[in-house]
């Protein structure tokens, strides 16, 4: 192997994925994404690491002049005992200050909500995680979502059975 093939191994093994809520997108109508580090102890980033958090149930929220992810659930890392960190304990996310501006803006004056979309290591192996603009969606939008993607599986079935001839 050449010197490129490892490096180009040792990206793709460090661009992992952790953790993902594929519950957001039925709960929620997502307008914009955007891409943050978090701020974690070393046992926080060796739990990350072996593949072990939560997404499911937290949320981000602008406090103290910034913005925090809350309730996301990263376990102890059991190798390190007494050292070890709260697993729910709040987050700060690395934006740029514009951006913050802009989110805090959006929370508080337009009633939208950060939601966490996906957490990862990126290229040079720092921990990430996506964050979503949304708003809720109501019982009856998540009806006609339902609808929609059930029509789209629909219409594929159709296609290939139209395109084999039966």
């Amino acid at each position: 192997m050449s010197k490129e093939q490892i490096k180009e191994n040792a990206r793709q093994a460090a661009k992992k994925l952790i953790a993902e809520n594929r519950r957001a997108r039925f709960e929620y109508a997502v307008e914009d994404t955007y891409e943050a580090g978090i701020v974690l102890t070393g046992t926080e980033v060796k739990s990350l690491r072996l593949g072990r958090a939560n997404i499911a149930e937290s949320y981000a929220s602008s406090e103290k002049g910034g913005i925090w992810l809350i309730n996301a659930n990263i376990p102890e890392y059991a190798p390190a005992s007494q050292f070890n960190h709260a697993p729910t304990r709040p987050r700060k996310l690395l934006l740029r200050q514009k951006e913050i501006n802009k989110l805090t803006a959006a929370i508080e004056r337009e009633g939208r909500t950060l939601v966490p979309l996906k957490l990862y290591f990126n290229d040079k192996g720092l921990a990430k995680i996506l964050i979503a603009l949304a708003t809720g969606k109501k019982a009856q939008d998540k009806r006609e979502a339902t609808k929609d993607r059930e029509w789209k599986v629909e219409q594929g079935r159709l296609l290939r059975k139209n395109l084999k001839g039966e």
